[in-house]
């Protein structure tokens, strides 16, 4: 092999909405209401080798809005991106994997989340960003726990 075939390898091959979900539970009544909601927002990252180098990663942001006594809405969606990664150590590969590939999809998921509410006639939510490297520590230092308990 070359030296430039041995050279890690990183790119974007594809992004993309893997799966987008909207329900608005107590429309129309719900848009009667003056109350400000309170938004949750719940985050999952995973990823699969998919062929020799190719990963797919998926983010999956959930974000639901709710008044004291009813669901105002409840957004998903599942952002997909394919990458491309060679010639990485295997001990790399999973902060990768984990941190950089969720970062490079959650503005994509962000818009997405943004836009589909704003469509359903709510006003946009706009999601602060993400510290995914604080986020992998913190599912690192749990795990380890869970195997020392």
């Amino acid at each position: 092999m070359s030296e430039q075939e041995q050279q890690p390898a990183f790119s974007i091959e594809k992004i993309y909405v893997k799966d987008m979900s909207l329900e608005v539970p107590n429309a129309p009544q719900v848009f009667l209401e003056q109350a400000q909601p309170e938004i949750d927002m719940q985050l999952a990252s995973a990823g699969q080798q998919l062929d020799d180098g190719f990963f797919e990663v998926t983010l999956t942001v959930t974000v639901t809005a709710k008044l004291p006594e009813k669901t105002m809405f409840l957004c998903e969606v599942a952002q997909g991106g394919i990458f491309q990664i060679r010639n990485i150590p295997a001990e790399d590969l999973d902060p990768i994997l984990g941190v950089a590939c969720p970062n490079i999809l959650f503005p994509y998921a962000r818009e997405a989340v943004s836009s589909i509410v704003n469509r359903a006639g709510f006003p946009p939510v706009l999601l602060a960003p993400i510290n995914f490297e604080a986020l992998y520590m913190q599912q690192r230092a749990q795990q380890a726990e869970a195997g020392n308990a």
